[in-house]
């Protein structure tokens, strides 16, 4: 299963999301242009299916906000968000934690939010 995400360059948003997250491109489609790119864990179920906007209806922009996605950050978790934020990760907003544990949202570069929680 996959989540779909819209996005202004699929070759960008792919390569962000692997250098950002160490992602794999788990399925890719080359008989349709590369239309379908899934990026996720190896051998995990779920991933991202990354959908450029000039191949759905080129008129509309991408709309920016939550996703729904939601990443489970692995070791200690105000480390893992300090390394995205040197990185060049756009927090929106930075670490918290709550009575319920600890949470963060960040920013693609189209302004797509993604949930950000401990492993």
């Amino acid at each position: 299963m996959s989540v779909a995400v819209v996005v202004s360059n699929r070759r960008k948003s792919v390569e962000w999301d692997t250098r950002t997250f160490g992602l794999d491109v788990r399925e890719q489609s080359d008989d349709q242009g590369g239309h379908w790119v899934v990026v996720g864990r190896k051998g995990q179920s779920g991933g991202v299916h990354i959908c450029q906007i000039s191949e759905i209806d080129s008129s509309f922009p991408p709309e920016e906000g939550p996703t729904g996605i939601l990443f489970r950050l692995p070791g200690d978790f105000r480390r893992s968000c300090a390394a995205l934020k040197a990185n060049g990760v756009r927090f929106t907003p930075p670490p918290r934690t709550e009575t319920w544990g600890q949470w963060a949202m960040i920013a693609d570069p189209d302004a797509n939010e993604i949930m950000l929680v401990p492993a």
